[in-house]
């Protein structure tokens, strides 16, 4: 299943009036940060979360957003073994690896994710976020 896809973008209020002409037909509300724009269904109380999100955020690196750089797709493992079990695999079978499974201090203490590109140069992410396995500060 697909967790969130992301966009990079240079302008973000040029990219706010852009999505914001459709998205809300849509469905998907926002939220507005200093990271960027997060858009998300809505959830009926008591339901589980309709994915994925999508969000629209400056580049993580700085450098202008271009195809691949600040777009990414995110698949959700069942676990942490599994992040390192399939990043492991798609490296065998010819990616190569944006950044080893682990935790980063930027996101959640139970967000644990390794980064890979495919042979064309996308970015992927493979990631788990169990409240039930170790966190980054346990």
């Amino acid at each position: 299943m697909i967790a969130y896809v992301m966009v990079g973008v240079d302008d973000m209020a040029r990219a706010k009036r852009f999505y914001a002409a459709f998205l809300p037909a849509l469905h998907y509300g926002v939220t507005e940060g200093p990271e960027g724009l997060s858009y998300a269904l809505p959830v009926p109380e008591g339901q589980p979360a309709i994915l994925p999100d999508f969000y629209v955020k400056p580049t993580f690196d700085g450098r202008p957003a271009s195809a691949g750089n600040g777009a990414m797709v995110a698949f959700e493992a069942r676990s942490q073994q599994q992040v390192r079990a399939l990043h492991a695999a798609a490296l065998a079978a010819g990616g190569a690896s944006e950044g080893q499974p682990g935790f980063r201090a930027a996101y959640g203490p139970h967000f644990y994710v390794g980064y890979l590109r495919d042979p064309q140069g996308n970015k992927i992410a493979l990631f788990a976020n169990n409240p039930n396995e170790p966190g980054r500060n346990g």
